[in-house]
């Protein structure tokens, strides 16, 4: 017999996200008082004015399938949105709604690579991006992106891995798992090598709303028209609206890219939930006002995580300036045991503080950081203030 699972799969890693939020899921059910740091989504629901836009797509209805690639009305509303707050015109036959902004990457990659492609991922990546480049049969290429520079690389250290094979960059900002954002400079130095050796870069924008103390993310696609013409954008309303469950995501791309995209897709899954996109065209029509006040209840949360953390001897955190997550520094305790179980990298380390403190993290080395474990900022702060107080004393019983 022929194997039985293709080749490509064998390329997968499992996600760590999911396997320690299910074993923390597991103790919490089990009857333990688990602190969960590993959540990827706002703790907040959905806003009642877009639910209520669901439930009148329902009442009214609009269950039916919608064009592959999404309703006209989203689609006209998405390249509203793309003018008003990136400064980008597209039309609406440039958009394609997914199943999510995941959903919206593996399009994008699929249409575009091909066995033999690299693809410049900056590490510390969010930890699907190199799953979906290898399953595309391209070769991730990895930028170590130091924490004293803010994880985030240079326009000289993009042009070190550059090679004729190089096909695209991934470029996230605000950055999963780092917060880190590039400004308008920094990221039109970034653009500009881009444009000079002709690769497309794959800008995930997803966290663009959850940014602080005044730090504005700046899109690359607004670099230049030539820039436009390389760059397949990916949004979503998951992290904005607090929407994760509704499952729709989007992407704006050059025509040739998107009709592409609209092809595969109307043979892969067809469209996105008709009631989703609905609800979506409602979220899309949101004050700024109501998106500020989730943004300043996570900026208040970064400080005290930040002022907590500080207090804690042998690890440290770089200041993120976006998205909800801090990557705690925690090489430092390497070499040192706990009750015999000796930490040398970030998996035992996550393993060991669930065990002892109940605390689950997200070990670093899924994002190609094994210095770091990644802590989400995405619960109450009293939580978030029980959880430390137990990563403190974790650290101080280390031997």
């Amino acid at each position: 017999m022929k194997n039985r699972i293709a080749k490509r799969m064998s390329t997968l890693a499992p996600s760590l996200t999911l396997a320690i939020s299910a074993k923390a899921k597991a103790m919490k059910s089990a009857g333990e008082s688990v602190v969960s740091f590993g959540v990827g989504e706002p703790d907040f629901n959905t806003p009642e004015h877009i639910i209520n836009a669901a439930k009148s797509a329902l009442d009214n209805g609009h269950t039916k399938y919608t064009p592959s690639s999404g309703l006209l009305p989203l689609r006209k509303a998405i390249c509203e949105k793309f003018q008003k707050d990136n400064g980008l015109t597209y039309e609406p036959s440039q958009i394609i709604v997914s199943n999510g902004a995941k959903h919206s990457i593996f399009n994008a990659c699929y249409a575009v690579l091909e066995e033999g492609d690299e693809v410049i991922i900056p590490a510390p990546y969010w930890l699907t991006y190199p799953e979906v480049v290898k399953v595309c049969g391209a070769t991730p290429v990895y930028i170590d992106c130091k924490k004293e520079n803010q994880f985030k690389f240079s326009p000289e250290e993009l042009k070190a891995v550059i090679t004729p094979k190089t096909k695209m960059l991934i470029f996230n900002s605000p950055s999963n798992p780092t917060g880190a954002v590039y400004n308008e400079e920094e990221t039109r130095a970034i653009a500009k090598v881009c444009e000079e050796a002709g690769i497309f870069v794959l800008a995930d924008e997803i966290y663009e709303k959850l940014c602080y103390n005044g730090v504005k993310p700046f899109s690359i696609a607004k670099c230049s028209e030539k820039m436009q013409d390389l760059t397949i954008t990916v949004n979503g309303v998951s992290k904005t609206y607090a929407m994760t469950g509704w499952r729709v995501g989007y992407l704006a791309a050059p025509k040739d890219v998107a009709k592409a995209i609209d092809s595969f897709q109307s043979h892969a899954t067809s469209n996105a939930c008709s009631i989703s996109q609905y609800a979506t065209i409602e979220a899309l029509n949101s004050s700024d006002e109501e998106i500020q006040e989730m943004v300043n209840v996570f900026d208040k949360r970064r400080e005290k995580l930040l002022a907590l953390i500080d207090g804690i001897d042998g690890v440290e955190a770089v200041k993120p300036d976006g998205a909800f997550y801090v990557m705690l520094v925690v090489n430092g305790l390497y070499g040192k045991s706990y009750n015999g179980k000796t930490i040398n990298n970030s998996i035992e380390f996550a393993d060991v503080l669930l065990d002892a403190e109940k605390v689950a993290t997200v070990p670093g080395v899924s994002f190609g950081a094994d210095d770091c474990v990644r802590l989400s900022y995405a619960l109450s702060e009293a939580d978030m203030e029980e959880g430390l107080k137990r990563i403190a004393r974790f650290v101080a019983n280390l031997k």
